[in-house]
């Protein structure tokens, strides 16, 4: 089990690095100027030289990026030309607002599809048809006119829930849950869908098999059968899509946080890009990179306790 661990942190190690220099390198060809940003329009050949100086940016690319992994390694990630704040300081104080988002949203994912799975596969047809339908409905429904329509219902029509904002949870669990609750419901939908079909066909594959014959023929409740025997081995492929919902979510966060107004990372990326500041650019991906790698590797550590035969490939 250790060696099966070694190797996968090997190899996530080895992709953080390969995402970060590729980020930099791309950075580098990418039409805009990080000096020209801050000087505006009016500046002479002088400044715009000495500042590029300053910021570093008049040495060889493959200097810079040695420069920048050496900070990093120490927890460094530099300092946001355009603010002057610390990036590592930002991207901490956003964190947990994306976190939260992505973590509940996952959670309610899985739960409502999971659920929505089984049902499917153990009450027939009919049950099976309304998860078509609901997976249909989650595929073809686009977040952002679902988004305004949560808004306008349930925040402007009928003042239930807050539009835009963010609490902490320190601030009490119900207030920091009501402000998550829109925007957790905008991103939820296409991955219930996801998970649902998912998860009915996996159980019926496994409920179709020879040793479920065998227990119902021993008399063994259908109830332990489905929830201790066959979900148990359907979840394999239902854990991939955990990862896959968890992963692709952060991308969702980047429209969700500015239509409610998040301070999230998704919003911190769009105006680092929006003013070309690099270093919080690339603080921001290298820290999606390492929480897509803890993300696999949780994944991996699930199929080794699900499947013991996965430990030794």
């Amino acid at each position: 089990m250790w060696r099966f661990i070694g190797r996968r942190l090997l190899v996530s190690a080895l992709l953080v690095f390969v995402v970060s220099f590729l980020t930099f390198l791309l950075q580098a060809v990418t039409p805009g100027d990080t000096a020209r940003m801050i000087l505006g329009y009016n500046y002479t050949p002088e400044a715009y030289h000495e500042l590029r100086a300053r910021l570093g940016l008049d040495q060889p690319v493959l200097v810079q990026y040695v420069h920048w992994l050496g900070n990093a390694l120490h927890g460094d990630l530099g300092t946001s030309p355009i603010s002057g704040v610390s990036v590592a300081s930002e991207i901490l104080k956003r964190l947990p607002v994306t976190l939260s988002l992505v973590v509940l949203a996952t959670a309610v994912t899985a739960l409502v599809g999971v659920g929505l799975g089984v049902l499917g596969a153990v009450r027939g047809r009919g049950t099976a048809r309304l998860v078509d339908v609901l997976s249909l409905g989650g595929y073809a429904l686009p977040n952002f006119w679902l988004a305004l329509v949560l808004v306008t219902v349930f925040a402007v029509t009928i003042p239930l829930l807050p539009a835009t904002g963010y609490v902490p949870l320190s601030s009490g669990p119900g207030r920091w849950l009501a402000y998550l609750i829109l925007p957790v419901t905008t991103l939820v939908l296409q991955g219930v869908a996801v998970f649902a079909r998912h998860t009915r066909d996996s159980m019926r594959d496994v409920l179709s098999r020879d040793f479920v014959t065998m227990l119902r023929a021993n008399g063994i409740p259908e109830r332990s059968i489905v929830f201790r025997h066959a979900l148990r081995n359907a979840a394999i492929p239902t854990v991939t899509v955990a990862g896959l919902t968890f992963i692709g979510l952060f991308s969702g966060t980047v429209f969700i946080e500015s239509v409610f107004a998040m301070p999230g990372l998704g919003g911190l990326a769009v105006q680092a890009t929006t003013s070309h500041d690099l270093p919080t650019i690339q603080g921001v991906v290298v820290v999606f990179t390492v929480i897509v790698v803890l993300v696999n590797l949780a994944v991996d550590l699930a199929y080794g306790w699900l499947n013991p035969k996965v430990r030794v490939s």
